[in-house]
């Protein structure tokens, strides 16, 4: 699981930045775009073979508790649904160590669902 910050541009199409000017006259200077025209936050669960949910997180908000939980519980009925027998050992997470996913309540959420987790390293 890695949560991305994903940037997104309003560049201009062919047709708008089309004009019309005669073959002995210079090019017209572009400016340059601004960095993005905003940026999404986006969650991704993976495996070595496919990716199972990603989530974008809504403009404005920030990742919290509760917003989380309910991503794990996403995942656990995606992982029913997909890996029908192929997960036999559990499912193992790997975390970085951001303050949402070492809170007690994920951690208690983890649990109940089955998860188990691998210790990031520092």
């Amino acid at each position: 699981m890695d949560e991305s910050w994903l940037y997104h541009y309003d560049l201009e199409t062919k047709q708008q930045s089309m004009e019309w000017r005669h073959s002995g006259s210079p090019r017209p200077k572009k400016f340059r775009v601004q960095k993005s025209a905003g940026e999404i936050l986006a969650s991704i669960f993976w495996d070595q073979d496919a990716i199972f949910l990603i989530d974008y997180l809504p403009k404005g908000q920030t990742i919290k508790g509760e917003y989380y939980l309910s991503l794990l519980v996403q995942l656990k009925d995606i992982l029913k649904e997909k890996c029908r027998g192929k997960v036999t050992k559990g499912v193992l997470l790997l975390h970085d160590n951001a303050p949402t996913h070492r809170a007690l309540a994920t951690q208690k959420k983890v649990d109940f669902l089955g998860f188990q987790y691998l210790n990031h390293p520092p």
